[in-house]
């Protein structure tokens, strides 16, 4: 068997967060959605059954939860923080595709949420 490629995938993790132009949203605060889609290989684990062998979850979620609660202004930057991060912290991972969605956005729209996704590359990953 041969792995073409790999991915870890971290759906809809929920936040209580300060990001915001508006006054009112650094006050109040929002919730958030935030998906992760990283490609990492793990390929090794596949036969090792060892944590060691791929990224940990909990790890993952640990930076992602530490950068949510750094207010910015835009959702933007937080993706671009947290991508940062992850990327210094795991050098081994390739890419990351980030989701934020705000779930009630204040733009008088009736809608599920607003927010950006990015497609990041670890240009140090040799990949």
């Amino acid at each position: 068997m041969k792995v073409k490629e790999c991915y870890i995938n971290i759906t809809n993790l929920r936040f209580h967060a300060y990001h915001g132009v508006l006054p009112q949203e650094r006050l109040t605060g929002n919730d958030y959605l935030l998906t992760l889609h990283i490609c990492y290989d793990f390929s090794e684990a596949l036969i090792s059954d060892d944590v060691r062998h791929t990224l940990n979850y909990a790890e993952v979620y640990q930076i992602v939860s530490e950068e949510m609660k750094h207010s910015c202004n835009l959702l933007e930057k937080v993706a671009g923080n947290i991508g940062s991060h992850l990327i210094q912290a795991f050098p081994l991972i390739q890419a990351i595709d980030l989701q934020i969605t705000k779930v009630n956005p204040p733009m008088g729209a009736d809608c599920k949420g607003a927010g950006v996704e990015v497609h990041l590359i670890n240009d140090k990953s040799g990949v």
